[in-house]
């Protein structure tokens, strides 16, 4: 009997050794992220240091943009509700490491009982019933690794989702600013504008023009005064917007100006693979296919027998045939094992189920690693195409600048018309806005640049 017992116990330790297999992440995940980048990102790859290692606050130096993130960190609803998930699976995790744990029972129970008008019996028992199951085949440890899973998993996503709360109010906050950079632009515009048709009309009235003339420049200005009040609701939009991510009632947002933004001059990308395992959305991704692969386990263990461990312990007073009181100690052990058989179809296609929802959770994951290293890609290119775009850009401004002077002068003394101060201030006005938006193209491109190489976790 016993070399029975051992030849069973031996098999069983050799089947779960084959059932439960632990979670390793697949070669050629590795491989793939040597081939993510191009371009400019290639050319800073070999740097060991990451703009993502840094926290938020040294990255967001307006002490403004600082208290509504602090804000944003407490309030916003999303994350919030990520924080209760998190809560939610470490519960969870809990629940399933208590599975190894013995469970006990206590189900005391009284009965009277007569027979043929006799005197009535008395009978009662006090047990306290313990069940285990022993984890031969590794299901236990696969629910407790696929909870662990989901636990890291919903952490990472609360990270996640702190990040892009922070990318959302960054950029928000540097579009807000831009728009007030283009307000600004549009009212000295719309101002210059007016004092130009204030020459024009003296210049009529002195015979040297006409009427047509200031009416063209009457509807320039208008059209620039006309620029303030579209640029004034994109304000108030991208306020509310904020409010929203605030989860607070519209208010107006204090803030400072464009031009004393400073973001960091040397940015560094990083090493590839270092830059995307430290994205929370991709150990997030990796941590769904760790649930994915734990569940493959723990519906392959399903299929083999279940080994449960139970005993009683107590007092009863029905011993035998025979009634006597007091009660008397009672115990017993028992050893079973349940082998699935008409359920096994049903298990079967569960653990197809499995295979095929890991299956698409390793495409999943690859998939992330790929957004991952394109938004790494065109973040850096952006960045390095506004650099490219400023000094010109800035060339630009100061030669239409001095052109409009030029053109307002000639006009003054009769040797230019109204069409060239006309043609030179809106040249002058178009490339003015275009260099609030270069601005905001850098300056955005380095905050999503900061978020796509995971950061926005740390202070």
């Amino acid at each position: 009997m016993k070399k029975i017992l051992f030849t069973v116990a031996a098999t069983m330790l050799l089947c779960s050794c084959g059932v439960y297999k632990k979670y390793s992440r697949p070669a050629d995940i590795e491989s793939s992220t040597v081939s993510l980048y191009r371009g400019a990102a290639t050319e800073s790859a070999d740097s060991v240091n990451s703009l993502g290692a840094l926290g938020w606050r040294e990255i967001f130096t307006d002490k403004w943009l600082q208290r509504l993130i602090d804000s944003a960190l407490v309030r916003n609803t999303d994350l919030r509700v990520a924080r209760l998930r998190v809560g939610e699976a470490e519960a969870g995790l809990k629940a399933a490491r208590l599975a190894y744990v013995p469970s006990f029972g206590f189900a005391p129970n009284g009965a009277v009982n007569s027979f043929d008008y006799s005197k009535p019996a008395w009978l009662y028992s006090v047990p306290v019933t313990a069940s285990w199951q022993v984890d031969v085949f590794g299901g236990l440890t696969a629910t407790k690794r696929r909870a662990k899973a989901a636990y890291e998993c919903s952490q990472d996503y609360q990270e996640a989702v702190q990040t892009q709360v922070i990318a959302a109010v960054a950029n928000s906050y540097y579009t807000l600013l831009a728009l007030d950079a283009q307000a600004e632009i549009a009212r000295t515009t719309a101002k210059s504008w007016g004092e130009i048709v204030e020459t024009m009309r003296l210049l009529k009235d002195a015979g040297m023009g006409n009427e047509a003339s200031v009416r063209q420049m009457e509807a320039s200005y208008y059209a620039v005064s006309s620029m303030v009040h579209d640029i004034e609701h994109q304000q108030f939009v991208v306020e509310n917007a904020i409010n929203v991510i605030l989860a607070q009632p519209s208010t107006t947002i204090t803030r400072s100006t464009l031009d004393e933004q400073k973001m960091p001059e040397k940015l560094f990308t990083g090493i590839p693979v270092s830059l995307l395992s430290a994205r929370a959305d991709v150990r997030a991704a990796e941590k769904s296919l760790m649930q994915a692969f734990y569940g493959v386990n723990a519906s392959r263990a399903a299929l083999y027998p279940a080994l449960n461990l139970s005993g009683t312990v107590g007092w009863t007073n029905n011993v035998g045939s025979a009634i006597v009181n007091p009660g008397s100690l009672i115990w017993n052990a028992a050893l079973s094992l349940f082998q699935p058989i008409f359920q096994n179809g049903q298990l079967r296609a569960r653990l197809k189920i499995s295979k095929l929802q890991a299956e698409q959770a390793l495409l999943l994951f690859k998939q992330k690693i790929l957004e991952a290293g394109n938004e790494v890609n065109n973040n850096l290119e952006q960045i390095v195409t506004a650099r490219k775009k400023a000094s010109l850009i800035e060339s630009q401004v100061d030669a239409l600048t001095a052109a409009a002077q030029s053109t307002e002068l000639m006009m003054e003394h009769g040797s230019a018309t109204y069409l060239e101060v006309l043609v030179a201030r809106q040249s002058l006005l178009e490339a003015q806005m275009g260099q609030c938006q270069n601005t905001l193209a850098y300056v955005q491109g380095v905050v999503n640049l900061y978020i796509s190489l995971g950061g926005g976790v740390r202070e």
